[in-house]
């Protein structure tokens, strides 16, 4: 029976990817993991769906003995999970593959990580997803938020297309720091402008901050309150500041240049080391010089 629904949700989504639906999305309206979704497609599109169906129902006839995993890899599955702050199974599989020349199936690497861990999709089903700014090229649009530690406040900005960023602590929540910021930040990090420069309406991004913030672009926007989907990029990198490096804890004003320390330490590895899933497993920096050799 269990063999009869696969074989249905194979020709389905067979039938949808002919469609031009997706992998991610066919996984979602089947109920498999997208690495399932795309086997199943590579192996259809080498052989034929017919051919495909058979050899699958050919393999799954009579009792299989379930691979057991070297428990060496299981551990340095876990160790790379620990060491790289809880990441996900296609980072885990990227530096698996760099630093010990072997590669395991994501599926694979989730189902040690749940022998080991309570694992949660990150995934939300049926929410509606608001306006996010898109760009085709580097320096079209960045976005600006701020993250608070205790009494340390954070400004953070990202280039939503090459996903370079950078991070301002600062002891105060005023404009006149985010203009610091914005004057720091542009230079160092953002080549001096940006086509779009997207913040939300807080009173760190008026005053002086607003009064300046056109020298640096050719247009400053205010995404829509409770819009959260408006600033998408900036609020992932926002959790990942806190996930791997300043963590939820609340500092004190005279913990500012141990912070920024630390701080700078992060970003070099963020840009010269860290995969980025949405760069297709490359570093931001990486990926700006593949853009400049073309």
């Amino acid at each position: 029976m269990d063999t009869m629904k696969n074989t249905t949700k194979i020709i389905t989504a067979w039938e949808l990817y002919e469609g031009g639906m997706p992998k991610t999305h066919i996984s979602q309206h089947i109920g498999k993991h997208r690495e399932t979704v795309h086997l199943w497609i590579k192996g259809i599109e080498k052989s034929g769906l017919s051919e495909f169906l058979d050899k699958y129902l050919t393999a799954k006839k009579g009792e299989r003995k379930g691979r057991q995993v070297d428990p060496i890899l299981k551990r340095k599955v876990w160790e790379i999970r620990e060491r790289e702050s809880d990441c996900c199974g296609q980072k885990i599989q990227y530096y698996l593959q760099k630093e010990t020349g072997l590669k395991i199936s994501v599926p694979k690497i989730y189902e040690i990580l749940k022998e080991k861990y309570v694992i949660r999709s990150k995934w939300k089903k049926n929410q509606s997803r608001g306006h996010v700014p898109q760009a085709e090229k580097p320096r079209e649009v960045i976005q600006m938020d701020t993250v608070l530690f205790g009494n340390i406040f954070a400004f953070t900005g990202i280039d939503i297309f090459t996903r370079e960023v950078d991070v301002y602590l600062a002891p105060k929540l005023t404009a006149e720091y985010g203009y610091r910021f914005l004057r720091r930040s542009m230079p160092r990090r953002f080549n001096n402008y940006s086509e779009l420069i997207q913040t939300d309406g807080g009173s760190e991004f008026k005053d002086e901050f607003k009064k300046n913030v056109n020298k640096y672009c050719k247009r400053h926007r205010i995404a829509r309150p409770y819009k959260k989907n408006e600033q998408s990029y900036i609020e992932s990198f926002n959790r990942t500041l806190r996930k791997e490096c300043l963590g939820w804890k609340k500092y004190q004003q005279n913990d500012l240049e141990s912070c920024s320390m630390r701080v700078e330490r992060f970003l070099y590895k963020y840009h010269n080391t860290r995969p980025h899933m949405g760069l297709n497993m490359q570093t931001p920096l990486n990926f700006k010089q593949r853009l400049s050799d073309f």
